[in-house]
């Protein structure tokens, strides 16, 4: 197992506890696997948590509560309604709010002692490496590939533990890599899935007890990381379904061809992240065509319908999303597509949605490589028509 750095600190460097140190964590102390020495470790712990949401939350509470002396936090968004369901570190007052005033707010409130590092930023290959070189251990809660990547490289340059965890649904998956003898994410996922292939928890939906779970288990292996105690989760990828409360591992093994931990990596510095996941660009002027489907925004539909045009709009989402909100056109989800192709006029524009972009985008190019001449995704689904167009309607 890799120690964390605190572990390597002698005895005379470990912070000395307090008395109210010794009340507030008198439940670990008598454990022999912690005690005093234990507890010291904990207090003198740099643990950065790269997103304070759905795996950020209870990750970030139960180190806080547990008597981690440091906590960074990685975060850039704003508190959301939809949030609630799952981000308990925020509340319904919060709503607007900065995560990270959020979460420092109930962060310090539960352990006064704790001390926050705020990064209000987004992790890019530009801060990485300074940002994560300050800590022992970094904890990976995020929710897309290019940053699931940049953490794993990063950690893996600076040898820095990542107690990793990923969600969708009703499904997570929990492990530690970039330990001195273990695997990386890179040995697991050597290249990440074509772009919109796998929806994100804002398209396919999460269970919101689901990131509690697997966040509790990121703590878990952060604490015996830094207590040098117990067997980690390096080399063993844990597996919930939460559905049908099953869990099972996987054995994990270092590629020894891996690019960025083999014996003989060609990787040795942070690279575009998002070009490497095949993202292109956010320049709206290369977002008109993606893979060969015109791309129409929410307000360019709205001209159409107000002129008086009549797109043939055809709604990919399923049933329970369309009964939420809809704009009113024909629901095909989009596994019925191409059983159900004879029911879509060929001869008009097909203006193609579903709700945030990445369903519609697929179900335009299996069109258009069925012969249909005039397909159009919505970009931004749904969810833009709410934000932009009419905010009246229900997001989800």
């Amino acid at each position: 197992m890799h120690p964390a750095a605190s572990e390597k600190k002698p005895m005379s460097a470990l912070p000395e506890l307090t008395p109210d140190d010794l009340t507030r964590y008198s439940r670990h102390l008598i454990l022999p696997e912690v005690g005093m020495e234990g507890q010291q470790r904990l207090k003198a712990a740099r643990v950065l948590c790269v997103g304070a949401g759905g795996l950020g939350s209870p990750l970030a509470l139960y180190l806080a509560a547990a008597g981690v002396g440091t906590l960074g936090l990685v975060d850039f968004d704003a508190v959301e309604a939809s949030n609630l369901q799952r981000q308990i570190l925020h509340s319904t007052p919060d709503i607007g709010r900065s995560k990270l005033d959020s979460a420092e707010e109930k962060l310090t409130a539960l352990n006064p002692a704790l001390r926050v590092e705020r990064h209000s930023l987004r992790l890019s290959s530009a801060n990485a490496l300074d940002i994560l070189r300050n800590y022992d251990i970094v904890a990976d809660g995020t929710d897309n590939f290019p940053t699931r990547y940049l953490v794993n490289d990063a950690c893996v340059l600076l040898g820095k533990p990542n107690a990793y965890a990923s969600i969708f649904r009703f499904e997570g998956q929990a492990s530690v890599f970039a330990t001195q003898d273990g695997p990386c994410y890179r040995c697991l996922y050597p290249e990440p899935p074509p772009p919109g292939m796998v929806p994100s928890c804002a398209e396919g939906g999460v269970l919101g007890i689901l990131p509690g779970l697997l966040g509790v288990i990121q703590a878990t292996e952060v604490i015996k990381l830094i207590l040098g105690k117990g067997d980690s989760l390096a080399g063993r990828l844990l597996l919930v379904d939460a559905l049908a409360m099953h869990f099972r591992e996987l054995k994990l093994r270092k590629n020894p061809d891996c690019p960025v931990c083999g014996a003989n990596p060609t990787l040795t510095e942070l690279i575009d992240y998002n070009q490497f996941c095949g993202i292109p660009p956010a320049n709206p002027e290369e977002q008109k065509v993606k893979n060969g489907i015109p791309q129409i925004s929410v307000h360019e539909l709205k001209q159409k319908i107000d002129a008086g045009e009549k797109p043939y709009i055809l709604d990919v989402r399923e049933p329970h999303e369309y009964q939420i909100a809809n704009l009113g056109g024909t629901l095909i989800p989009l596994n019925d597509v191409p059983q159900r192709m004879g029911e879509i006029d060929r001869d008009r524009e097909i203006i193609i949605h579903c709700k945030m972009g990445g369903r519609s985008q697929r179900a335009a190019e299996f069109l258009q490589q069925a012969g249909y001449p005039k397909v159009v995704n919505l970009a931004g689904g749904i969810t833009a028509w709410a934000e932009q167009i009419d905010p009246s309607m229900p997001k989800y």
